[in-house]
């Protein structure tokens, strides 16, 4: 039977055939659609996946945080029927439909679209307009930029699945990018079309989808190399089996890297010349800052049943600012140059300190941020390295904090917490 190619398959699942062409082989005649390049199985194809209820966040499973596709699945199929431009092969959405979903926008029916991104515009098309392309997309940026984030809404607004993902880590093994075996089948029968076990990266390019890989500089540079094939060539080969993977239109690949990284596993001058690379900036003022906290904490609060984030707007732009001025390296006004710590102290990392500020006031005071909810949370992010931290944020706060007017409190807080 076939399997369509906008079909999900999971990891363990064999790839098989009995067909004379090669294993997952492009099918070039007559392909305009995502069912149109198919796999031929001689097993039963894998169900495929119950859609979600349309709208905001997925309530009816317990999962803490659904994946992008059904977490806005209302959103997705809101701007697919109101899509009229032309999308490239297998795309569940046109380009200017994906960069609406990721920058937010009304459609001409009302519906309203959040923001998934807050950030400028061109980084966006830039990013979208390369996955339309033949070449990859490297995200680069310092930690907390919202390179997974935007990454994985990315996979969901062009393929409908953000799932065919490699974590890369210092262990991560050439299978996991290429593909591996079952190993009982293996010597059972030796290699065979059975006892291959594909990669996401495999599977994305059999279906014409999008394949993610996140944290790529921290793979071993010889796994990194294997993309390069993939990459240039469009093809994976299998020598054991004297075949190979010709990828489907609409495939494509995104790739994470924290540019603080540098000097761990740097990337072959041959495999970056494979990527377009899209540097993704810190907020650039301190309200965008803010709004993508009181976003994201809003999110995480609803799934976590905590207090509304606007109950501490206050305490939020407070972090907000503490982490922008000691990331800078001076105040807001300008007026005094100050020691960063050795954190990066990101948008991300004020997301958690006020998250976990909220669940303090929920279960142990009014349900309210105050100062005292957030000034632990401050502490363990600032300081990282005790001997050369601690300093800064002393001197940040005698200096700075404790002259600033209507902060009394939020400095009384931080030195109890900071004894």
């Amino acid at each position: 039977m076939t399997v369509p190619g906008n079909r999900f398959v999971p990891t363990d699942a064999p790839v098989t055939t009995d067909a004379p062409v090669a294993i997952n082989t492009l099918v070039t005649s007559g392909a305009s659609s995502a069912n149109d390049a198919s796999i031929t199985h001689d097993t039963p194809a894998a169900p495929a996946r119950s859609a979600p209820p349309p709208g905001g966040p997925d309530a009816s499973t317990d999962v803490i945080r659904p994946h992008a596709e059904a977490a806005f699945a209302g959103e997705l199929a809101a701007l697919a029927a109101a899509d009229d431009r032309p999308r490239p092969e297998r795309w569940r959405l046109s380009p200017w439909a994906v960069a609406t979903y990721l920058l937010g926008g009304v459609l001409p029916d009302g519906t309203v679209i959040t923001p998934k991104y807050v950030g400028p515009r061109r980084v966006v098309e830039v990013a979208v307009t390369t996955l339309a392309t033949d070449r990859a997309l490297l995200l680069l940026g310092v930690p907390g930029t919202a390179k997974t984030w935007v990454s994985e809404h990315l996979a969901a607004a062009v393929s409908g699945d953000s799932t065919l993902l490699v974590q890369g880590t210092a262990g991560t093994a050439e299978e996991a990018v290429r593909y591996g075996w079952d190993y009982a089948r293996l010597l059972a029968h030796g290699p065979s079309r059975d006892a291959l076990v594909p990669s996401p990266v495999m599977r994305a390019m059999a279906q014409g989808m999008t394949a993610r890989v996140e944290e790529l500089t921290r793979i071993p540079a010889d796994v990194q190399d294997s993309l390069i094939t993939v990459l240039s060539e469009k093809t994976l080969p299998i020598p054991e089996l004297g075949e190979e993977v010709k990828a489907v239109r609409g495939f494509n690949l995104i790739a994470t890297a924290n540019d603080r990284d540098r000097g761990v596993n740097e990337l072959s001058s041959a495999l970056r010349r494979r990527f377009n690379t899209v540097v993704l900036p810190l907020p650039a003022t301190h309200e965008d800052e803010v709004d993508i906290v009181v976003r994201r904490v809003d999110q995480l609060g609803r799934s976590l049943d905590l207090p509304a984030a606007p109950s501490g707007t206050d305490e939020i732009r407070r972090v907000v600012t503490v982490f922008r001025e000691l990331r800078d390296g001076v105040t807001a006004d300008g007026r005094t140059r100050l020691k960063s710590p050795s954190g990066t102290l990101s948008t991300a990392e004020a997301i958690s300190v006020v998250t976990g500020g909220l669940a303090l006031a929920a279960h142990f005071g009014d349900g309210v941020l105050r100062a005292g909810d957030v000034a632990a949370g401050i502490l363990g992010a600032v300081v990282r390295d005790p001997a050369s931290d601690r300093t800064v944020w002393h001197e940040y706060l005698e200096t700075v904090v404790r002259e600033r007017d209507g902060w009394q409190d939020f400095y009384r807080a931080c030195r109890e917490v900071s004894v």
